[in-house]
């Protein structure tokens, strides 16, 4: 067995890491596909790819969103 970091072993122990697909984030955001993968182009919004399919972390949208706000308060 390969060597495995003790949060993997031990997952229960770990904090959550969700993954969204970009229709999950259209969705929460109200906003269509290219403007989504717009963002992911341009690496205002972080994303992972496996294989082909591309995945949004939570805290990658949450950080987006964070972001946005600070900028339009500024």
């Amino acid at each position: 067995m390969a060597w495995l970091p003790p949060a993997v072993l031990h997952a229960e122990t770990a904090p959550a890491l969700d993954l969204l697909t970009v229709p999950q984030v259209m969705a929460r955001l109200q906003l269509g596909r290219s403007a989504v993968y717009d963002l992911l182009r341009t690496g205002q919004l972080a994303s992972i790819t496996l294989g082909r399919a591309r995945r949004i972390p939570t805290h990658a949208l949450t950080d987006f969103i964070r972001t946005r706000l600070e900028q339009e308060a500024a």
